[in-house]
Formats: structure tokens, C-alpha cells, sequence
């Protein structure tokens, strides 16, 4: 059984956890640079990426992170997704880069915003997991305002990508560990 992390520094970390283990996978509390050791890929939930950002710093996390991430793959939620692209606007604030998306952060409004929807997937995504509509928990979301050549959107929110990948990554500006639908997740673990 494959073993993925999951950034237990803020967000709801546990709802992670129990859909990486309704997928397939045995989910490891992810708070120390040493616990990274021995993982298969990781998931970096949301939550608010300043905050994570701090507390990555705080913890000594944010340079084993980037050089895990640079040998296996990293699955981002809306914080999770702000931290991994490349450019991070509303404001600017650094990043892990794993991605080449720009994201503006709260893209889609205040936490009066948030909203339960279904978007639809890519006929690859479809391929690769199941047919259907994916629910989505959009809790004020990033939006992915760039993909670059090397990334490729899965699925789309009123014509804005909402699911990425690029490589061994994966990024969603939505909650899906929020649902019972887990064919986000298993997408993630074909990649480990």
C-alpha cells in the first residue's frame, strides 16, 4: 500500500487522510522534515497559504519540502494549489513553484462566495478515473488565471481550470477531500 503524507500544519488536514484511505492509500500526519522519509508522494491541503507559509518557515518544513517535491509528486488544494504554482498574485506572495500556473489568490470571492458545484472533467480524466461530474467545495477559492505549455487542465469552472497537472503534480482550487467522491485522489496515487 502506498504511504502519502499529508501537511498536517493547518487546514483540514484529516479529511485528506480518510479519502486518501477510502482511495487506496495509508495516510501519514505530515508535521516534521523527518516524517517526509519513507513517503510515496504528499497532499498539501488547504488552508490559508500565508499562514502555511509561516509555519512551513517556522517548522524548518519548507526546504525538505521543495526537495521532496523534486523527487516525487505533491497533490495541492486551493492553499495547497497556491503554493505550488509559479506566479501568486493578490497578493504576490512566494511559492514552491512545482507548477507552471499563476494563481490569484481568493479568485472567486470572500468566504460568503463559497459554493458546492459540479464541474465537468476532461474526457482524459474520465479515462483515467471514471465517467461523471466532479462535486466541487470552492472555499474562497484561488483561481488559475495562466496554465503554462508544460501543465494540462483536467477540468474547468465557468471556463477557469480548476484541476491542473504537470508532471508527477497535481493541483485542485477546490476541496475534494470534502466529498465522497475520491477520483481526484486516485488520479494522484497512479502517479506515485
Amino acid at each position: 500500500m502506498k504511504r502519502v503524507g499529508v501537511l498536517s500544519l493547518q487546514g483540514d488536514f484529516a479529511a485528506h487522510g480518510e479519502a486518501l484511505r477510502r482511495a487506496g492509500a495509508e495516510p501519514v500526519y505530515v508535521r516534521h522534515a523527518a516524517e517526509l522519509a519513507g513517503l510515496d508522494g504528499l497532499v498539501i491541503p488547504g488552508g490559508e497559504s500565508t499562514t502555511m507559509l509561516k509555519l512551513l518557515r517556522y517548522d524548518c518544513l519548507w526546504a525538505p519540502l521543495a526537495e521532496f517535491a523534486r523527487r516525487k509528486p505533491v497533490f495541492g488544494t486551493c492553499a495547497g494549489a497556491i503554493l505550488m504554482a509559479s506566479e501568486v498574485t493578490a497578493p504576490e506572495q512566494e511559492s514552491l513553484g512545482l507548477m507552471d500556473i499563476a494563481v490569484e489568490r481568493n479568485g472567486y470571492g470572500r468566504q460568503v462566495d463559497s459554493r458546492v458545484t459540479l464541474v465537468e472533467p476532461d474526457a482524459d480524466f474520465e479515462r483515467r478515473t471514471a465517467p461523471g461530474p466532479i462535486e466541487a467545495v470552492f472555499i474562497r477559492a484561488p483561481i488559475i488565471r495562466r496554465v503554462g505549455a508544460g501543465a494540462k487542465v483536467l477540468a474547468r469552472y465557468g471556463g477557469d481550470p480548476v484541476l491542473v497537472e504537470q508532471g508527477p503534480h497535481l493541483a485542485a482550487t477546490f476541496h475534494p477531500e470534502l466529498t465522497r467522491d475520491v477520483r481526484v485522489h486516485r488520479l494522484f496515487l497512479e502517479k506515485l
